[in-house]
């Protein structure tokens, strides 16, 4: 028979675990208080289940798992909704938060989803046979995206990748496309955001959105148009 594998996660408290899944349309199938707090949530085929403990800290959990999916535009699409819906905004930065849609280099197009826990639930979809990190690209402003990209996401140094915007901005001699220069202006913001730095923010963000792009443009930007919005409404008072 075929296996099904579930992945049994942390986090300090239940309750705020069960609320976040449940505005993103999940099912609590199953909570227990005692003698041990457990709970499970479901929707469609996607199952975690959580154990809570009074000592655990959230802000430096290093928990993770993946969830494959054939839809994972859907998905982030619904969960932006259920998220907005309950929340007012779509939350950027601290926990819970929800990252950016993108097209990775080792075959799959994948969004991260953090929880109140700090339980970094992966999301992705397959778009090639390779599942292993090609080379990176070769043309400056591309190569400069994909290196800052895998700083603040799979590394978790949203520092390292200000650094790596912020250089290949100020190059004297070379200019990037106004995809290019989109993508690198929100990826600046959404990690000044995590950095706290409110001006960085501000700055990034006023000068993605005063972008004048031609219909095609904004087709190529689609994921960064996105995220600009929600790091916009995210920031609002």
């Amino acid at each position: 028979m075929p296996e099904t594998t579930i992945p049994i996660l942390p986090c300090r408290a239940l309750q705020p675990v069960l609320d976040f899944y449940t505005a993103l349309g999940f099912e609590v199938t199953y909570q227990q208080r005692s003698p041990n707090p457990y709970a499970v949530v479901q929707r469609g085929g996607i199952e975690l289940q959580f154990f809570a403990m009074k000592q655990y800290e959230p802000a430096v959990s290093v928990s993770t798992c993946y969830v494959l999916t054939d839809d994972v535009d859907g998905l982030y699409q619904a969960f932006r909704a259920g998220l907005k819906k309950t929340y007012g905004r779509i939350p950027t930065r601290g926990l819970p938060r929800v990252g950016p849609l993108k097209d990775m280099t080792y075959g799959v197009r994948q969004f991260l989803l953090t929880d109140p826990g700090g339980n970094c639930v992966r999301v992705g979809q397959r778009t090639g046979g390779e599942r292993h990190h090609g080379p990176a690209p070769e043309e400056t402003f591309a190569r400069a995206l994909h290196f800052a990209s895998l700083l603040a996401d799979s590394k978790g140094d949203p520092a390292g990748a200000a650094k790596v915007v912020d250089r290949v901005l100020n190059l004297p001699d070379e200019t990037p496309t106004r995809v290019q220069l989109l993508q690198l202006l929100v990826l600046r913001a959404d990690v000044a955001a995590r950095l706290d730095d409110g001006e960085a923010t501000a700055t990034a963000l006023a000068r993605a959105a005063a972008l004048d792009l031609t219909a095609a443009e904004r087709d190529e930007g689609r994921d960064a148009l996105t995220r600009l919005a929600d790091l916009r409404g995210s920031l609002r008072p």
